[in-house]
């Protein structure tokens, strides 16, 4: 949507903007600047709506730019085989037929359910946002394949210690180091700036808002000590930077880090796995854990982590020691006779 502006005309107000070089101005019903504003960008969408609707590429573009900032919408920029296929099509167009053709197409391209699972998903992210909007009617039903499960991929200490080893730049590896001591995703860690890092309290504030797995999280002294010395040679205000300037992403010199450490089966999820299940291991309540890794439901931390912890069933376990208590009993009746 371009930039517009509101002024006064006739006694209310109007809506203007510059559009190929010409200026349009419309008046507007609204008697508040509040409700001027709002009526001004239904308005434009709906002049600047081309005959029949929005496409698939103007919606998307649309949602990036909305996003403009935000890991996803980099992420979608590296997506291109969505526009090719969707782009030209309205959402009214869309049907379950395309989304079946555009998943066979990926898999003949060698691509995984679970990348195809993403990128169609960033589509139906693009669409509900058009819908709530009001860009759109309504948004198509977008027909996925399932979901794979997800991977039980976790490193061990050693592991940890290859991959940092590996790592040959200082920003990924400060990335990968935050990512496994706090349990952060990487949008956080990427989108994390040092006015939320307080390394005299030694808490980072991984909130922006109400978003989804972000929490308040102690500073442990390895970690303490490296973002002391990033503070220190910091040229933004980001703690994740590189050039001058703020990380998109992360994921090429992942990759390659973990190439050189001989690392397979490992993502960068993988490191906030890592991090709730050593947290599992050396006994941790599944509460705190919970709180560590910012789940808002305990039970999905249970259902992930628990069995990493077998130690909390012990008195389950020890309820069930049948022989044990056989074996009391058949003592205590030896000594009675």
């Amino acid at each position: 949507m371009p930039d517009f502006t509101l002024g006064r005309l006739r006694g209310g107000f109007a809506v203007s903007w510059n559009e190929g070089g010409r200026r349009r101005r419309f008046q507007l019903k609204a008697r508040t600047r509040k409700e001027a504003e709002a009526e001004a960008i239904d308005v434009i969408r709906r002049e600047t709506t081309p005959a029949g609707g929005l496409t698939v590429a103007a919606i998307w573009e649309a949602y990036r730019e909305d996003r403009m900032g935000r890991p996803v919408a980099d992420a979608m920029k590296y997506v291109p085989a969505v526009l090719a296929h969707f782009g030209a099509l309205r959402p009214d167009q869309i049907t379950v037929e395309h989304c079946r053709t555009f998943t066979a197409k990926r898999r003949e391209d060698g691509r995984k359910d679970g990348t195809i699972w993403t990128e169609l998903g960033y589509l139906r992210t693009a669409l509900v946002w058009a819908q709530k909007r009001k860009m759109i009617a309504a948004a198509p039903h977008i027909e996925r394949p399932a979901k794979p499960a997800p991977r039980d991929r976790w490193l061990t200490n050693a592991e940890v210690s290859r991959l940092l080893a590996a790592v040959t730049t200082p920003h990924v590896k400060l990335a990968i180091l935050v990512m496994l001591s706090t349990g952060a995703r990487v949008g956080a860690v990427l989108d994390l700036t040092w006015d939320r890092v307080d390394l005299d309290r030694r808490q980072i504030d991984l909130r922006t808002g109400p978003r989804k797995g972000r929490a308040v999280v102690p500073i442990n002294p390895g970690l303490h000590r490296a973002l002391t010395e990033a503070k220190a040679a910091a040229l933004t205000d980001y703690v994740i930077e590189w050039g001058g300037g703020r990380v998109g992403s992360i994921r090429k010199g992942f990759t390659t880090a973990c190439t050189a450490a001989k690392l397979s089966g490992v993502t960068i999820h993988t490191c906030r796995h890592t991090a709730g299940v050593h947290m599992a291991a050396a006994g941790v309540p599944m509460e705190r854990i919970a709180q560590m890794l910012g789940h808002s439901n305990l039970a999905v931390t249970y259902h992930v982590y628990a069995r990493f912890a077998p130690e909390h069933l012990a008195e389950a376990a020890a309820a069930l020691d049948f022989g044990s208590t056989n074996q009391r009993a058949l003592s205590k009746n030896a000594a009675s006779r």
